[in-house]
């Protein structure tokens, strides 16, 4: 992306905006309409815990942003104020918002951070970093959720998604995710932490032969990436990789909390420990989505994954106040801070 505001404005688009709340709203409302039960509204109990779960479920949301601030003052090394970090985090939550689940943010993250004044080669460092770190509270979580909650009991019979042109089921599906993770993983830390000169050797090798040459220039570049990643990230002492673990392991355990908490305020006797189980197999069909940020898909795999924790009828309502909870809010927040960040870091009057 070059450096000029209008090229980050023409991604920012109206119509990138526009379309995952339409595709959102369009799929929930359906959903509503199919399962609609006036008895069930009627019968909905309001009591005070309603509003506190439903309150500490938004506070839930907060602690994920504070927690994902912190985590970039610490891999910028404390370079971003608190206030560039909000603006960073919503910004990027933002761009993640309005690209399909399988792009994800990270070229625009890349972008917003470096105009924040960061080196490129940190700047590199800090998103690189971050998916690693997201991806290893993943791979290491997964194996320790299917012990305790037991292989049985989260995967869905009948669910079929379609990908590469072939249908996939719900262990499909989370088998492909969790390779491709382990993958990405392994190929961040060998490059990374092991042998930079030589991932970018191999890369450069690959894309030499004749089907990938004209992408050439962007995988030389992305070996120059990795080896400055290297320099940033190796010698950091093992209190600063702790710290930044422990605070992705509690911003993910406080969002998947949001879920928890939307249930329990209108439902009683949940197995909490399953719902919070099922949603790891959710984020990785949401994660490989073609939607912008899993819109449409998102409101039927939470009806599919948790519907049966959930009175009948009140699933897809749920599902919706959820992304109104999750989703919705980055759209309006980036599309806020988005003309003033432009006016500060390029210094327009």
């Amino acid at each position: 992306m070059t450096d000029s505001p209008t090229k980050l404005l023409d991604f920012f688009t109206f119509r990138r905006v526009i379309i995952p709340i339409l595709l959102g709203l369009g799929v929930a409302s359906y959903l509503v309409y199919q399962s609609f039960d006036a008895e069930v509204f009627r019968n909905i109990q309001w009591f005070y815990t309603t509003f506190l779960w439903l309150f500490i479920a938004l506070c839930l949301m907060a602690v994920r942003d504070l927690a994902y601030m912190y985590r970039i003052r610490l891999l910028t090394d404390k370079h971003l104020s608190w206030r560039r970090s909000f603006q960073v985090i919503m910004l990027w939550e933002f761009a993640s918002a309005v690209t399909p689940g399988v792009v994800g943010g990270a070229a625009i993250a890349l972008y917003i951070v470096n105009k924040e004044g960061v080196n490129m080669g940190k700047t590199t460092a800090v998103v690189m970093i971050t998916s690693l770190l997201d991806e290893m509270f993943y791979i290491l979580l997964v194996p320790i959720i299917i012990l305790i909650a037991g292989y049985q009991n989260l995967f869905i019979e009948g669910a079929n998604f379609a990908l590469f042109n072939t249908k996939f089921g719900t262990l499909g599906i989370f088998i492909i995710g969790y390779v491709f993770m382990i993958i990405l993983s392994l190929i961040i830390i060998s490059g990374v932490f092991i042998n930079p000169r030589g991932f970018k050797w191999v890369i450069i090798k690959i894309f030499k032969f004749r089907l990938l040459r004209k992408w050439l220039g962007g995988a030389v570049k992305t070996g120059d990436q990795i080896i400055t990643t290297s320099r940033e990230m190796k010698g950091k002492p093992f209190k600063f990789w702790l710290k930044a673990y422990a605070v992705t392991v509690f911003s993910w355990t406080a969002r998947f909390g949001v879920v928890n908490f939307l249930i329990l305020a209108f439902v009683s006797g949940a197995d909490h420990l399953l719902i919070y189980a099922r949603q790891l197999i959710m984020w990785v069909i949401m994660l490989i989505s073609p939607t912008p940020g899993g819109s449409g898909i998102a409101e039927f795999v939470f009806t599919d994954f948790l519907g049966e924790f959930i009175i009948p009828g009140l699933a897809p309502a749920l599902a919706l106040l959820w992304r109104l909870f999750s989703f919705y809010p980055y759209l309006f927040i980036g599309a806020i801070i988005l003309p003033g960040w432009i006016k500060r870091v390029y210094k327009i009057q």
